[in-house]
């Protein structure tokens, strides 16, 4: 499952959340200190592993 990292608006606190892309579509993210709804995604990197093949 992706990891997605937020910035809690109200609180301003960051936190990073597991979710499945069914969860992710529906938006409804809440940050786990305030429970606030006002939160917005940070731009972050990512890692994949692939096999090689050869």
């Amino acid at each position: 499952m992706p990891t997605y990292e937020f910035m809690c608006v109200k609180c301003n606190k960051p936190f990073t959340d597991t979710l499945t892309i069914s969860k992710y579509e529906k938006k409804k993210f809440r940050c786990p200190k305030c429970k606030s709804t006002r939160v917005k995604q940070q731009i972050t990197s990512f890692q994949t592993i692939t096999s090689k093949k050869g």
